[in-house]
């Protein structure tokens, strides 16, 4: 392509017209309040975002569904499931041609190993995908996708004015922010969301940015949607000091309820990654989701009707449209069903996305939580005769749930209260989502979205020397200025070697490049000046084995535990058996303290 082509075309002049505006923005607006410019306009963009993915999960669901029967099952619960993913399937798979599923993991995947870069599709094509996957039934929810989305346009105004990738991080994180505001209209909890799940700090430079873009997503909202919290309720029974036991219980419950989902959405991920063909995924896992959302409409989609019928008093609807479904169902049936719900929801949403659909895990947390609080005392009063309010109950299930599975306790205390309105029973949501999130902690000590990149090491953490480990990189920390030497080589040849080397540490290797052993200076130094030892001695009767080797694909973390253990300066660098250099304490130490400075600046 020409320079005069490049100039005329689209992409030539808007890429010139960022760079010229970038060059007079660096002279006239400082960076910290150019961010804060951004961060509004990323956090209207990804409210805009959230309104349009609503809307037309809305719009197809409704289409759908709206002229069903409640009075008996429906055989249509069979065919949109299944249907609906596999429109997206071909989408992703023919169209998008990318991997867009498990949104968040992929925005902390960014974080903390592609210095905040995500793709330019990411912006639309989970909106896209997941509209379809959950209007058509999939049942997931819309947070993870716009979550993914909302990050993918705060990397993408953070790349087009050029910013650094400490600030792309903090848009990365409004964008993220601005989504979950505008979708839940809580912009307290998109906030936590990002300090939380994306696990980002919050410092003097990042607090303004998330907090605009925040608001800004939340007020999207409100504008276009009016401010009336995302579900109905209305405290009618207050919460008293003697249900404090239960609600103990309850906490304890719901970590447990936490640990299960989390469980079981890990395994059977596992069992669809071990299946490598994609249409015998997506049978098994459409088969599941269809027979599922037959037998339990309430699965069907995000699931938010059914919330919001428990946590108005309207406990018959969850059997609405299924074979359950009687004008006077019996206490047992309800109980059985609130119990089936709970158990069988993971397993519809790990079939969804395993079967090729696009969504994510905020809304069936949500959904679990509700019916196992609603399950837990409506079970308590039927069987031991007590008065526990199961609207109350359902509502604090739903922030146990949600701080157990997301190990985000303030956010689920928050997104919760935000979501309904119920900050009257702000003491008992702070008891039953921290007992949930310390019960779930005790067994897994990541995140759903987290554990897969906590065992990689790949995972940007609050802990900043892990945080910093994370973020250096093996290949950055390599040094390859020591001269190597050959095992037959005699004294007088490796004595010409030390005299053209700046290093007092030799490598020994072989004809193909494999280490075979190390020289050290100090060790040879009482008999490098003897002559009359130059021809007799070999370097293979001096060199000796190194304390230990990295390989080269190791993390920085278990880099700096074979330092500790081994107490070394230096250790050899080895891809396979072949030599690749040496890393050093000091090379390691000074880019450790280069990278906590630059992200670390206020």
């Amino acid at each position: 392509m020409t320079k005069a082509h490049e100039i005329t075309h689209p992409s030539g002049r808007f890429s010139n017209a960022m760079l010229a505006f970038s060059r007079w923005r660096e002279k006239h607006i400082k960076e910290k309040t150019f961010v804060v410019v951004l961060a509004l306009i990323v956090g209207i963009a990804g409210g805009f975002a959230a309104l349009a993915l609503k809307g037309m999960i809305h719009i197809i669901s409704h289409t759908l569904t709206s002229h069903l029967s409640i009075t008996s099952a429906q055989i249509l619960y069979i065919i949109y499931p299944a249907l609906g993913v596999l429109i997206t399937l071909l989408y992703v798979r023919y169209g998008v041609r990318d991997n867009i599923s498990h949104g968040v993991t992929k925005v902390l995947y960014a974080i903390s190993q592609n210095k905040s870069r995500l793709k330019r599709h990411n912006m639309y094509t989970s909106l896209c995908a997941s509209s379809v996957t959950i209007g058509f039934g999939g049942s997931v929810g819309a947070e993870g996708p716009i979550v993914f989305t909302g990050a993918a346009i705060g990397s993408q105004v953070g790349q087009w004015f050029r910013m650094s990738p400490r600030v792309l991080m903090i848009l990365v994180g409004c964008g993220a922010a601005a989504g979950i505001a505008g979708i839940f209209k809580a912009p307290i909890a998109g906030m936590l969301f990002t300090l939380e799940v994306l696990m980002i700090d919050l410092t003097t430079v990042s607090v303004m940015p998330l907090l605009v873009a925040s608001i800004s997503g939340a007020v999207t909202a409100y504008v276009f949607t009016g401010y009336n919290a995302e579900f109905y309720f209305v405290q009618t029974e207050p919460f008293l000091t003697s249900r404090i036991p239960y609600t103990i219980l309850l906490g304890v419950f719901c970590g447990l309820v936490s640990l299960y989902f989390t469980r079981v959405m890990n395994m059977m991920e596992n069992m669809f990654r071990r299946i490598h063909n994609v249409w015998v995924r997506y049978a098994i896992g459409a088969a599941i989701l269809a027979g599922l959302v037959y037998l339990f409409p309430p699965l069907y989609g995000e699931g938010y009707g059914s919330i919001v019928s428990l946590l108005s008093g309207n406990t018959e609807a969850i059997l609405n449209g299924s074979i359950f479904y009687s004008e006077r169902s019996s206490v047992l049936i309800i109980i059985l069903v609130l119990m089936a719900l709970t158990v069988t929801k993971a397993f519809a949403t790990s079939a969804t996305n395993g079967a090729g659909g696009v969504g994510g895990t905020f809304a069936p947390s949500l959904f679990v939580g509700c019916m196992a609080g609603f399950f837990f005392a409506y079970t308590l009063n039927n069987m031991f005769g007590l008065d526990l309010s199961v609207k109350n109950f359902a509502l604090m299930g739903m922030a146990g749930v949600m701080a157990g599975v997301m190990h985000a306790p303030l956010m689920g205390i928050f997104l919760t209260a935000e979501l309904t309105g119920g900050y009257s029973l702000f003491l008992p949501l702070l008891i039953v989502s921290a007992l949930s999130y310390l019960t779930i902690k005790f067994f897994e000590p990541y995140s759903i979205y987290a554990m897969r990149l906590a065992q990689r090491g790949e995972l940007l953490t609050h802990h900043k020397d892990k945080a910093v480990l994370t973020l250096l990189k093996i290949d950055n920390v390599i040094e390859t200025d020591f001269l190597p030497v050959r095992p037959r080589m005699d004294l007088r040849e490796m004595v010409s070697v030390i005299s053209r080397s700046s290093r007092n540490l030799f490598p020994v290797l072989d004809d193909n490049g494999k280490l075979l052993g190390i020289v050290l200076l100090d060790e040879i130094r009482n008999i490098m000046f003897r002559t009359d030892l130059y021809r007799r001695i070999k370097v293979e009767t001096f060199m000796s084995s190194p304390p230990a080797e990295i390989d080269i694909n190791s993390s920085m973390e278990h880099v700096m535990k074979v330092f500790d253990d081994t107490g070394a300066w230096n250790l050899p660098v080895v891809d396979g058996e072949r030599y690749v250099g040496f890393v050093s304490k000091s090379k390691i130490f000074n880019s450790y303290r280069r990278v906590l400075r630059h992200y670390s600046e206020d």
